[in-house]
């Protein structure tokens, strides 16, 4: 982490409406999980040139192509979630257990003829849960002291944000707070600011033309839990041409339903001045994230058997950008004990954004477009007793782009998503057996390579309404999937198994000089399918 004030940036939000989304919230909405049908799954993902199932409508549109026969299906799973953090020797440990609908869909199959050109046109419909919000974190320790023995703390944050006011157009938040200047609903303050200033955890400067921090070495703690997710809607149309080529259409529909709670906290020891034992100095805050809204977008794929005698396919496929209308809404509230220099003991203060916004969330809303996304998949298949598949994909994640609701372009986001993301590689490879016509085993594996360079940080403007300081750089993310099927002549079962892990570096708040938590996440997750093809 470096940080840094992006002057350009500065220069274009200098009166631009307050701002709480981050590049964080951007690639939480751009990835998907690895979800779909209990086939699917047990194959890594890797249908994209097979297809001939539901899920493939989300990935490679054509593969509905390859469907002779109506299908109806739906899935269900339970899931374990676990969470290691490591700071400073300390270890964390959080789990979770959980039930989940993950899937639904069907098939309508309509042969035209065996002699034409188009042999089949096929619609269908799919539900799946894309992406699961669900995130459990923990960790404490005594903060590291900076070099030259400086003082690492949020309260630091928060005093560079007052400054950064500063220097964005001149506010000095003392004297706005002097004016009666509600600084929770002004659009030029920054809730960092305000929550330290009104809760006593920095000063002005001796020369009063800025503010610094006057608190020692922190010990401090933090407990975030996230849950939500994204609903994802497809609608598919595709064709099958001569039994060789293959082309679908898939639209689909989002919604976005995405919250957080977090607490962090900072403890001081003893504060001594003078002789004067002033007590043990803390605060504790609490934040609540509320993000919600709907997207679309739109799939193009092809699927192509290039030698007429072998089963070998090629499968390419775009996705548009999906292109999100969506609300964010937050509350905070932080309880301070700091030195009152007048009583000479610790005075208690409680900074609740409820008592300045009528009590009820602040927020408003904003637009959000992912990247593009490009695949490239192939198959094979040996009789009818084995498939093979393999897939590459692409997304550069540094191309997101945010905006108001008018349509003007963000001018922090934008610049600190090309700065601090990159493009994501995608592999997926997944194999069938079918030991005799109605049994099948399935193995797969699927590898997400990190979206976020090693230097990025959560980079808040200055009049940002967030005060969730904290963000994790999440590494390379692998599945490792197996699965069994059977099959009758109507009636089909599937089940399988998903173990998913990835590690992040975790920071409670942003300073160049503070030491990481190691966070390893884990997910096992068992989940089953029951369908019917008639």
């Amino acid at each position: 982490m470096k940080k840094k004030i992006n002057i350009a940036a500065l220069a274009l939000i200098m009166v631009a409406s307050a701002s709480a989304q981050t590049i964080y919230d951007g690639a939480k909405f751009t990835q998907k999980d690895l979800n779909g049908t209990a086939r699917f799954v047990g194959m890594g993902g890797a249908m994209g040139a097979l297809g001939g199932d539901i899920s493939t409508m989300g990935t490679n549109p054509a593969g509905i192509g390859i469907y002779r026969s109506n299908d109806i299906m739906g899935t269900f799973g339970f899931s374990s979630f676990g969470s290691e953090s490591k700071y400073e020797g300390s270890k964390f440990n959080v789990d979770k257990t959980r039930g989940s609908f993950d899937n639904i869909g069907f098939v309508f199959s309509s042969k035209i003829g065996n002699q034409t050109a188009l042999r089949y046109v096929n619609f269908g419909f799919s539900y799946t849960r894309s992406k699961s919000f669900d995130k459990y974190m923990t960790m404490e320790g005594l903060i590291n002291l900076g070099p030259g023995g400086t003082i690492l703390s949020q309260t630091n944050q928060m005093t560079n944000q007052a400054n950064t006011m500063i220097k964005a157009n001149g506010d000095f938040i003392s004297k706005l707070a002097d004016d009666k200047i509600n600084l929770f609903t002004d659009s030029q303050t920054g809730w960092l600011a305000a929550i330290g200033w009104n809760g006593y955890l920095y000063n002005e400067n001796e020369d009063k033309n800025g503010y610094i921090g006057y608190l020692p070495q922190p010990y401090s703690w933090y407990d975030g839990h996230e849950k939500g997710g994204i609903n994802q809607y497809d609608f598919n149309v595709a064709f099958n041409i001569s039994d060789r080529v293959y082309l679908g259409l898939t639209i689909g529909a989002y919604d976005v339903n995405y919250s957080k709670i977090s607490t962090y906290g900072e403890e001081y020891g003893e504060y001594i001045v003078e002789n004067v034992n002033y007590g043990t100095p803390s605060y504790e805050m609490t934040t609540e994230n509320k993000i919600d809204g709907s997207g679309v977008d739109f799939k193009f794929g092809a699927i192509v058997r290039p030698f007429e005698d072998s089963p070998f396919r090629i499968g390419v496929s775009v996705h548009t950008p999906t292109f999100y209308n969506l609300k964010i809404k937050t509350n905070v509230r932080a309880v301070t004990y700091t030195p009152d220099f007048d009583s000479k003991k610790l005075s208690e203060a409680v900074v609740d954004s409820y008592d300045f916004t009528n009590g009820v969330d602040y927020g408003y809303d904003f637009r959000f477009r992912t990247p593009w996304k490009y695949n490239l998949s192939l198959g094979y298949t040996y009789g009818s007793s084995f498939a093979i598949g393999a897939e590459y994909e692409y997304q550069d994640y540094s191309a997101m782009h945010f905006s108001y609701s008018d349509g003007e372009a963000m001018g922090w986001q934008n610049p600190t998503a090309k700065e601090m993301l990159k493009g994501v590689n995608t592999f997926r490879i997944g194999a069938e057996w079918k030991v005799i016509p109605q049994f099948a085993f399935r193995l797969g594996y699927n590898y997400m390579s990190a979206a976020f360079k090693k230097t990025a940080f959560k980079d808040l403007s200055y009049n940002s309404i967030n005060t969730d300081t904290d963000f994790a750089n999440a590494k390379a993310n692998n599945n490792y999937t197996l699965g069994i099927g059977y099959r009758g002549s109507t009636f089909y079962a599937d089940l399988a198994y998903m173990y998913s892990t990835y590690k992040e570096d975790f920071y409670p708040f942003d300073d160049g000089a503070l030491k990481k938590t190691d966070v390893t996440n884990s997910r096992s997750k068992v989940m089953m399918t029951l369908g019917l093809r008639f």
